[in-house]
């Protein structure tokens, strides 16, 4: 039997194959994810973020279709955590829920295993909140001006707490200092409940703290409100200032959360993570809980997102130099 070539057979082999293309790139797409996600935490367990976190993983398994399992490796700064990240396959099913410590870390460690900026993408914050600078009581201060003339004439006579060397609550201070030529001395806490209580007890005398752990102790006269780290007022304690309102120009101190990948990820990947986090953060359900935790729920573009912790990056590393903290 002779086979017989012709224009209407190449076309309809051409058009099977186009075909068969297209259904092998839905399939691809459709691989992911196949199984279990693992979503590494910088910090432990029942902390503001983590709270986030778990939120937010809860809504993100049901878009995703598989179980998002939060594992929290606290340490270092949330270095432990970044490096297990860094150095994973980049295959979606290993991604990073981290903090506003990862664009300090650089900044004040010698030597790090990984580069914060190269190694991962920034795909979209999750929920930030600022830090509120506050003192205790008894102390003769009744805003920022106060608490800089009294740092000023009496050097190293106070101390503030923080939730350990490298925490946003100890940069926030540090520069604070370097702004204003205040000294007041360090004192470092494991992690930011004891550095509070530190506060509240007296053992210590201003700190900044986190706004869902501020503005309750503010309203209820435990601490006094000096100064709020952002751009604009908070509208749980709208009586204290913003810094800058306060005196001190430029002085912005966030604690954010965003979801971050192995920049090796591939692209149609970094995507369907990105586009279910977005859906999961606009969930009203995931909303009201998020603020319940006293945070604001964000989900920005990658680019808005990436933007802003390169700059994050660039502020902090001027902070450390100029204030020179460094971990040995």
């Amino acid at each position: 039997m002779r086979f017989i070539w012709n224009r209407s057979l190449q076309h309809a082999v051409e058009s099977m194959l186009v075909v068969c293309g297209l259904v092998s790139i839905v399939a691809v797409a459709q691989e992911y994810p196949t199984r279990a996600i693992r979503m590494v935490l910088p910090f432990p367990a029942g902390g503001g973020s983590d709270l986030v976190a778990r939120i937010i993983a809860q809504k993100y398994a049901q878009l995703l279709g598989q179980q998002v399992i939060v594992d929290n490796r606290a340490g270092a700064s949330g270095n432990i955590a970044s490096e297990i990240v860094a150095k994973a396959p980049g295959d979606g099913y290993t991604i990073l829920f981290a903090n506003s410590s990862m664009s300090i870390s650089p900044a004040i460690y010698k030597s790090l295993s990984y580069d914060p900026v190269k190694d991962f993408t920034a795909v979209s914050m999750a929920s930030s909140y600022p830090f509120a600078l506050v003192a205790h009581p008894a102390l003769p201060v009744k805003n920022v001006k106060d608490l800089i003339a009294l740092a000023l004439a009496k050097p190293n006579a106070l101390d503030y707490s923080s939730a350990g060397t490298g925490t946003m609550s100890h940069m926030a201070m540090e520069m604070l200092r370097v702004k204003t030529g205040a000294n007041i001395t360090h004192l470092p806490y494991k992690g930011a409940l004891p550095s509070t209580v530190a506060l509240l007890t007296g053992d210590c005398q201003v700190s900044f703290v986190v706004m869902p752990v501020a503005a309750p102790n503010i309203n209820a006269q435990r601490l006094r409100g000096l100064g709020v780290a952002a751009k604009t007022r908070a509208a749980i304690i709208p009586n204290v200032p913003t810094m800058e309102e306060a005196g001190v120009k430029d002085h912005v101190a966030l604690q954010w959360n965003g979801l971050f990948v192995p920049s090796k990820t591939p692209a149609n990947i970094q995507d369907r993570l990105y586009r279910d986090w977005v859906l999961a953060l606009k969930a009203p359900d995931v909303i009201q809980k998020i603020r319940a935790e006293g945070a604001e729920p964000v989900g920005n573009t990658t680019a808005e997102f990436s933007a802003f912790y390169k700059a994050e990056t660039l502020k902090w590393a001027d902070v450390a130099k100029r204030s020179g903290t460094k971990v040995d």
